[in-house]
């Protein structure tokens, strides 16, 4: 692979998981039980440590742990499925849109499950987690097919390239 394969790569990546996360957030703020039950955690947690800082004392270490990983949670749930398909993809050289967009789909909805060993359902909404998850996780891989899944196997055309005959 060359080093502008790898570059494209790298970048597709990158914009792949910035659009997952945005899909994932507007998701969670689009389903009406996560957006009451994100305000009403986030905003008891959010004032709890804003008076702590104001009044001069440090943040409830477990609320700093707690932030810390959620971070980490939704740093798995949108990083890690578009970098695995996207290092399967360019190992195989699949180029279909049904590769990027749905196993990462697919992947991305299944990871909280695998996380918990296959165990049955968590709780009621969990369905509407598994479709949000799901539609963030398609939106990664569209987007890294976009900019460089449907060239995987061989390099990007370029401007300088002289055209076939």
């Amino acid at each position: 692979m060359s080093l502008g394969r790898l570059l494209a790569v790298a970048t597709a990546l990158l914009m792949a998981i910035a659009c997952g996360g945005l899909a994932l957030g507007i998701g969670v703020v689009l389903d009406p039980v996560l957006r009451d039950l994100l305000g009403t955690l986030g905003l008891s947690g959010l004032e709890a440590v804003l008076s702590d800082l104001a009044e001069g004392y440090a943040p409830d270490p477990g609320m700093v742990e707690g932030a810390v990983n959620l971070g980490r949670a939704i740093l798995l749930l949108v990083a890690v499925p578009p970098a695995l398909n996207a290092v399967v993809g360019e190992v195989l050289r699949f180029r279909s849109l049904a590769w990027y967009g749905g196993a990462t789909g697919l992947l991305t909805a299944l990871l909280p499950w695998l996380m918990r060993g296959g165990a049955g359902p968590a709780g009621a909404g969990e369905g509407r987690v598994t479709a949000i998850l799901f539609c963030a996780g398609g939106v990664a891989g569209l987007v890294y097919w976009l900019a460089a899944g449907r060239f995987a196997g061989r390099g990007a055309p370029t401007m300088w390239a002289a055209p076939r005959r």
